[in-house]
């Protein structure tokens, strides 16, 4: 009895419960709500005003004739689409884009080779990546330009060919072959820069912890390459792959200023260009950027399918 009303006399009496806290006004619940989207709103507005709106038109005018430049159009049903896939020639031009795609793995694999090199320590490395990325900086009109100096007859090629004892009379940009050769390594040269950060990107995001433990393995280069490096930048080379293979199905700008389309150079989009500025088919041309756009997005998601992503744990 006496330890019963020692403990009651010394535990302290229970204090009245804290106040809750009060509830956010209305009008802050709304504002911290709506600040999310307020910060989406312009980047937004100007996805919508320049992709997604335009790419509607174009659909649009795919089902009309309109040539471009009349008040009036007509609709035509799916009439510019029968004549896409009725008329042989207008598919032709994706023979060209094997050029391209052949250059685009001479590209993967050149860009790989250098930032599989570049990444480890050698010499004069942030130099020879500044050069490897120049190209890609520079504007490719200049480029153009630069090139057909370059391949015209009796140009660069032919004066640094004639010094090394080379005599050669060949038109460089003459034939479909070698003209569309002479294009795609122009292309390797320009993009490589590109794909070369990406890799050297995805390299050095590799713990370098696990180069030691391999190292410490009797590890070689190759190995390290095999086992560490090519799990690593898998992500990063499904991507490259369904950027080449898209970039090579839609070349324009290189080809367009070297030869305008001549000699076998001209290519898809170029073909498109053409039927909507210089022959005023606005509607077909619409219809073509709209096949091409399918033919892409369907090489994307095949390519997805066959390479799926998949999480990497190399720790």
């Amino acid at each position: 009895m006496t330890d019963t009303t020692e403990k009651a006399a010394v535990e302290p009496a229970p204090g009245p419960a804290a106040p809750k806290p009060a509830p956010a006004p209305r009008t802050a619940r709304l504002w911290r709500g709506a600040t999310p989207w307020l910060f989406l709103l312009a980047p937004l507005t100007l996805l919508i005003v320049f992709t997604y709106a335009p790419i509607a038109n174009m659909v649009a005018y795919s089902f009309t004739d309109w040539d471009g430049v009349s008040p009036e159009l007509h609709y035509t049903g799916a009439e510019n689409y029968a004549e896409l896939f009725t008329r042989s020639d207008l598919f032709e031009v994706f023979w060209v884009s094997g050029y391209y795609l052949a250059a685009s793995v001479v590209q993967i694999v050149a860009a790989l080779y250098f930032a599989t090199i570049l990444s480890f320590n050698v010499r004069f490395r942030n130099f020879f990546k500044g050069v490897l990325f120049f190209p890609y900086l520079i504007n490719g009109v200049a480029i153009g330009m630069v090139f057909l100096y370059f391949f015209q007859d009796g140009g660069t090629l032919d004066s640094v060919l004639s010094l090394l004892g080379v005599q050669t009379d060949r038109a460089w940009l003459g034939t479909p072959e070698s003209a569309n050769t002479s294009l795609a390594a122009v292309s390797v040269w320009r993009y490589l820069g590109l794909n070369f950060v990406l890799f050297l990107g995805a390299i050095q995001s590799i713990p370098g912890e696990l180069y030691e433990a391999a190292e410490l393995d009797g590890a070689n280069r190759w190995h390290q390459f095999r086992h560490i490096i090519a799990p690593g930048i898998k992500p990063v080379l499904s991507l490259t792959v369904i950027l080449s293979i898209s970039g090579s199905l839609s070349v324009f700008e290189i080809p367009y200023i070297m030869t305008g389309g001549a000699t076998g150079t001209e290519t898809f989009v170029i073909q498109t260009v053409k039927l909507a500025f210089q022959f005023n088919k606005t509607g077909l041309a619409s219809a073509a950027a709209v096949v091409l756009l399918l033919i892409v997005l369907a090489v994307t998601w095949v390519q997805r399918r066959l390479v799926p992503d998949e999480k990497v744990d190399l720790v």
